[in-house]
């Protein structure tokens, strides 16, 4: 497609040659004549100077730059989404329906267009919806219910049993899990995750949200709907997320809190506590961003701040005759 057919496609502004032909899509590091790139990260920007692309999806307020053809749109991230699905498409597949090496059982129903892949397994009672993708060696555990265009990665689990026990004794008895998941519309899992069916009701991952791979969803959880899920995050049992909750990677949730909605939380954040709409948290345990921020950078300078401790207890001595010692030992 030329650069000006693609800038039509995505309402944006050409600023340079329309006329110029592009092929692929490339990161602006790597791109060469023929490829379109994008500038959605101001760290990113000197490669802008520096880069080969025929021509770099940019934020409307950007500035020009003499090398290559700038296409300025409002959103240059959603943009450059929508030019590599016109050039690439999304993931052909080699088969349609169900893989003879696929099992599923047939009490399960399956809705139509939806592709289930080798060494899969959907179980008694289950029910998968339309244009759905189920890929290798993913399990879908009995009773389990996904709904229209959910894509689910190799070898995760949903509905596994969840982590249920009563300690009497000193011995771990399994509490039947009797509930199932529910995986709404539109929502992608990643790979090895790992979705635990509630031990009565169900645990449910909203309409749109999207899971990273390595993440444990805890039974009897409500997963809101469009949250980002990062990789790596583990959320226990019976937690309640709001909408577009976003937790990165490497993220926990300790049990039975409710998480507001549009909450994000930076990357290795401990939630111990039920969290407001809105609120932005970092740190462990996890808190406000502003003062998380405080914290961590008086964290960093603890070295230096024990040594002037020090110095001040050797000033007290000097003055007083008093060693000052009320007990406590500076490290």
């Amino acid at each position: 497609m030329t650069v000006a057919e693609l800038a039509k496609l995505i309402d944006a502004q050409v600023v340079g040659d329309g006329a110029a032909e592009i092929s692929s899509v490339n990161t602006l590091e790597d791109a060469q004549p023929g490829q379109i790139s994008f500038l959605a990260n101001a760290k990113y920007v000197k490669q802008l100077e520096t880069t080969k692309a025929t021509a770099v999806i940019v934020s409307a307020k950007g500035d020009n730059v003499a090398n290559t053809t700038l296409l300025k749109t409002a959103d240059p991230y959603y943009a450059f989404m929508q030019v590599a699905v016109m050039l690439h498409g999304h993931r052909k597949h080699p088969f349609g329906g169900i893989h003879p090496q696929a099992h599923v059982d047939p009490t399960a129903s399956i809705g139509e267009n939806t592709i289930i892949y080798p060494g899969a397994f959907v179980g008694p009672r289950a029910k998968v919806g339309r244009d759905c993708i189920v890929y290798p060696n993913a399990t879908i555990y009995d009773d389990c219910v996904l709904g229209d265009r959910v894509i689910i990665h190799a070898g995760s689990a949903i509905g596994v049993d969840g982590y249920g026990y009563a300690t009497y004794k000193g011995v771990h008895h399994k509490i039947p899990q009797t509930g199932n998941v529910v995986i709404e519309d539109d929502v992608e899992i990643g790979a090895n995750c790992s979705i635990e069916r509630a031990a009565m009701g169900a645990t449910t991952i909203g309409k749109g949200t999207k899971i990273d791979q390595l993440c444990v969803i805890g039974h009897g959880s409500k997963i809101g709907p469009y949250c980002l899920i990062v990789a790596q995050t583990g959320i226990a049992g019976s937690v309640t997320l709001g909408h577009h909750v976003v937790l990165a990677g490497q993220s926990g949730v300790a049990g039975h809190l409710n998480i507001g909605n549009q909450v994000t939380a930076a990357a290795k954040s401990g939630i111990i506590n039920d969290v407001e709409d809105g609120a932005m948290l970092m740190g462990i345990p996890a808190m406000p961003l502003k003062h998380g921020r405080r914290v961590y950078i008086l964290f960093t300078q603890l070295p230096d701040l024990a040594e002037r401790i020090k110095a001040l207890e050797e000033q007290v001595r000097d003055l007083t005759g008093s060693d000052g010692d009320d007990g406590a030992e500076v490290v």
